[in-house]
């Protein structure tokens, strides 16, 4: 699904499943010494798959460490992005030389919980996702907001060492070309925002891929 929304630049992998031969380094694991099983299976699955993604890439397997923020710490020269939710994870890298930054994210398709829409959302949001379910009813706008919000923060996130908030960046979809655009309602680097979405296999799954500067 990835490879359908990003850059040629860009190598992907993903599993549906926790494969059993999926390992982490020393120094990963360490991290998940009082984790719960599913913690670990999600932090294991998904480094598999980022290996897999930088080995097309030519680049030696490494830990993948987080960083700033729980951003995860990619080999030099090497922007990159991770995702997992339920019966998905996924891993999008590039070279720094040829990619500005990644966000990538996954989420199952089906609705918010209650509460949670007016937490991520403008007034002028709800009122555009109104529209769009009324034209469009077979789609969950609000997780698909949901998962936009998250691709911003981690393109935003790695750029600028900062937190955003969900309320920080205001998105539009444009259904007829499955793309997004964010505004950032805070200084930075980066005012406006470019990606692409698919709901697809009982998931949606948003990417952004930044121009190099």
């Amino acid at each position: 699904m990835l490879e359908r929304l990003l850059p040629p630049a860009v190598r992907s992998a993903h599993a549906r499943t926790d494969p059993p031969g999926a390992v982490l380094f020393p120094a990963e694991a360490a991290l998940l010494v009082n984790a719960v099983a599913k913690r670990r299976q999600e932090f294991t699955t998904v480094r598999h798959c980022a290996r897999q993604a930088l080995a097309e890439l030519g680049v030696a397997p490494a830990p993948i460490l987080p960083g700033v923020r729980g951003a995860p710490v990619w080999p030099d020269g090497i922007v990159g992005s991770m995702t997992h939710c339920a019966g998905y994870r996924a891993a999008a890298v590039g070279r720094a030389s040829q990619v500005g930054g990644l966000g990538i994210d996954a989420e199952e398709h089906g609705p918010l919980p209650d509460g949670v829409l007016s937490l991520i959302s403008s007034a002028g949001e709800r009122a555009h996702l109104a529209e769009l379910a009324a034209a469009r009813p077979g789609v969950h706008w609000e997780r698909l907001l949901f998962s936009a919000k998250e691709s911003v923060y981690k393109v935003w996130s790695p750029q600028t060492g900062e937190w955003l908030g969900f309320e920080e960046a205001e998105v539009s979809f444009d259904p007829e070309g499955e793309t997004f655009t964010a505004r950032v309602l805070v200084p930075g680097p980066l005012p406006t925002l470019t990606g692409r979405y698919l709901v697809e296999d009982g998931l949606v799954v948003t990417a952004i891929a930044l121009p190099v500067p």
